[in-house]
């Protein structure tokens, strides 16, 4: 466990819901790991993360424990004891697992070769479940999976030495023209986008330009530098402003709705050495 940590009240009140749905960890008796944001084994996990607990903690280590465990042969991970195994769970799984340190893994290893065997044709990644009908719109690749396999391969030898990641970077860069709700799960760019919010592993503008800022394919990239900019419009005093957060989490002192935040500011100025870098 940490300790003399400046944000240990809030990692506190993280833990006090760790039997919230019915077992430990964050989690259901039949183990469903995204179930129960922001308080899901997944956003728990991650917040701890960010509050600087280390991946090496027996907390932690548990969590990422239980995420390999729904791991398969064929390099996906099963979310849910009942039902398919979709792309967006494999990619929430291993942006989990790589921001975790075990890009290196050889199960992790494995699931990037799966992302690598899978693309869309537009570069990106997809489910083939339409829940809210088909359209034009529905014949591209869903913009948060993407971005959340992107983060994955971050970590990893392939940034920057792979073709198909500077395809689904276009892929993103494009939907920042495109702007309407696209893929079957219809993630758009509008008002709700452009907020800054916590947590911050959603499909939203910081995350967006955090995660492309990685990529040499993007840093100098009009639409990525239109990106960055609007993110910079957010700035207060060098800092950026909670503008939107669950409810839930109104208790935690770090992410305040209306406050300028450490941790979040932290990322955009990581953007900032990203672009430092040669590209």
């Amino acid at each position: 466990m940490l300790t003399n940590s400046k944000y240990q009240a809030d990692i506190d009140e993280i833990l006090s819901h760790r039997h919230d749905l019915g077992a430990d960890y964050w989690t259901t008796p039949d183990n469903r790991l995204l179930k129960g944001s922001p308080f899901s084994a997944y956003d728990s996990a991650l917040m701890l993360l960010d509050l600087g607990m280390q991946p090496s903690d027996p907390i932690l280590k548990t969590v990422c424990g239980m995420f390999f465990n729904i791991w398969r042969q064929d390099g996906r991970f099963k979310v849910y004891p009942k039902g398919g195994i979709l792309p967006c769970h494999t990619a929430y799984v291993a942006s989990f697992l790589c921001n975790m340190g075990y890009q290196s893994d050889e199960r992790i290893q494995k699931t990037f070769q799966y992302f690598l065997d899978t693309p869309y044709t537009d570069g990106g990644w997809r489910c083939n479940k339409f829940s809210f009908g088909r359209g034009p719109e529905t014949e591209y690749s869903n913009p948060l999976p993407t971005l959340n396999v992107l983060d994955a391969f971050r970590f990893s030898n392939y940034l920057n030495n792979e073709p198909a990641l500077d395809k689904a970077v276009e892929f993103l860069l494009q939907h920042w023209v495109i702007k309407t709700p696209i893929g079957p799960c219809q993630y758009g760019i509008g008002t709700r986008f452009m907020q800054i919010e916590y947590p911050l592993w959603g499909y939203n503008l910081l995350n967006y330009v955090y995660i492309l800022s990685f990529y040499d394919k993007a840093k100098k990239d009009k639409r990525f530098l239109e990106a960055l900019s609007a993110l910079q419009d957010k700035l207060v005093d060098n800092q950026l402003v909670v503008e939107r957060i669950s409810p839930k989490l109104s208790k935690l002192s770090f992410c305040k709705k209306g406050q300028p935040s450490e941790v979040i500011t932290s990322r955009y100025n990581e953007i900032l050495e990203n672009l430092l870098e040669k590209s």
